[in-house]
């Protein structure tokens, strides 16, 4: 799950190291995302595995880890 989150999370950001997205990684402290980037990764991780993320929990995922989880948890 989190290579697919890491890939979403490139190619939204246009990153070019892939080595500065860990679990840890926060997406508007460590890759510099704005709410929009933000729920743009939203939206395509919805996309890409056909899921709804309820807006109040897509609020509070803030790292790449709190994502993995999260899918993790309802898939």
């Amino acid at each position: 799950m989190f290579e697919l989150i890491k890939g979403i999370i490139e190619e939204q950001l246009a990153i070019t190291d892939p080595d500065k997205i860990t679990l840890n990684t926060n997406l508007r402290d460590d890759l510099d995302a704005d709410s929009l980037d933000a729920v743009e990764i939203i939206m395509a991780v919805e996309d890409e595995l056909d899921i709804e993320i309820p807006d109040d929990i897509a609020e509070r995922l803030q790292t790449v880890g709190q994502i993995v989880d999260y899918l993790e948890s309802v898939k």
